[in-house]
Parts: C-alpha cells; sequence; structure tokens
C-alpha cells in the first residue's frame, strides 16, 4: 500500500451545514496489489446537474438523511457499493461547487478488497479506478482558468477529472491543505 497517503489528516466527524443545502459524496478506496485506487464515477450527458463530469458516487439527501447515510445509499445506488462493507475513514472538509448551489460533504472509505462495481447506467457513464500513486504524480496534474477560477485538472484515460472533485481528491491525497 501507498506510504504517502495519510487518513490522520481526515477529519473525524462531518463538517457542518446547517442552513446550506448539502450533499454528500462517498470517496471509497481500495487496496490493490502494492497500491491504493479511487473509484470515480463519469455522470452520463443526460443528467440534469454535472452531465459529463468525473465525480464520485453521491448526491442530494433525502429527507432526514445524514451526510453519511447520503454517501451509501448514493454509492450502493450509482455503482453497487453495499453501505456495509464500507470502513468510513473520516471526512473531506465541505465543499461548494461553483456551478451548483450545494455544499459538498466528501465521506472516505475503504472497501474491502477489490470491489465488483455495478455502475447504472442511468447514472454512470464510466468507472474510473485511478491508482494513489497516479494521482500523487504531480507532473500529471495541470491548472487553468474557468470563470475566473483556477482550476486543477488531471487526464483519467481521455476523461478530465477537474472542479470540486479534483480538488477534493488533492485534499484527500494532500496535494493541498485544509
Amino acid at each position: 500500500m501507498d506510504d504517502s497517503w495519510n487518513p490522520a489528516r481526515l477529519l473525524p466527524d462531518p463538517p457542518s451545514g446547517e442552513g446550506t443545502q448539502q450533499a454528500a459524496v462517498l470517496a471509497p478506496l481500495y487496496e490493490d496489489g502494492d497500491d491504493l485506487r479511487l473509484v470515480l464515477i463519469r455522470r452520463p450527458l443526460h443528467m440534469p446537474t454535472h452531465g459529463g463530469d468525473v465525480a464520485f458516487p453521491g448526491g442530494k439527501p433525502q429527507r432526514g438523511e445524514r451526510p453519511l447515510d447520503t454517501a451509501l445509499r448514493e454509492a450502493r445506488e450509482e455503482v453497487g457499493i453495499e453501505p456495509g462493507t464500507v470502513q468510513v475513514l473520516g471526512y473531506l472538509p465541505a465543499i461548494h461547487t461553483v456551478s451548483y448551489p450545494l455544499l459538498v460533504v466528501p465521506v472516505v472509505g475503504m472497501l474491502p478488497g477489490v470491489p465488483s462495481l455495478r455502475p447504472d447506467p442511468n447514472e454512470v457513464d464510466r468507472i474510473h479506478t485511478p491508482t494513489m500513486s497516479s494521482l500523487l504524480d504531480v507532473t500529471r496534474w495541470h491548472s487553468k482558468s474557468w470563470r475566473g477560477h483556477q482550476v486543477f485538472v488531471f487526464d483519467l484515460d481521455g476523461d478530465t477529472l477537474w472542479g470540486a472533485t479534483a480538488r477534493m481528491v488533492r485534499r484527500l491525497i494532500g496535494l493541498e491543505t485544509y
């Protein structure tokens, strides 16, 4: 397993977002040989928000759900990750998206081995499972200007990881502080 990633940086409790509309995502990790992999999805173009974007499984809460409940439910619906198999490691700070008025709460969880992912074709066009070592390679990250903001981008086999999800990934792996 990659020694440069440190889960001790994670927050033990979900960030507070009282008074703000929240969504939650699951950042699922799993061991694959000597490395860790991260599960990301590409949303179909027909999605009402973030169509074609690379993202973590996740979405809006149902009535009464906590961020953890939302992240686990959405991961099951979108890629078939069973909630009971996820070892919750902690949380990343909530992040605002520029294109949609939500505060996104990232939940970080470890899966018990290489998962058998089953994408829901209505919500997922493609699954990406980049290694931690590839994401830690700073030469693969580039910065560009978008709507007056500097955003990081990372090529994932022809798809672009960018925006809020790229920021969450960079915080997760320690390329950005919080």
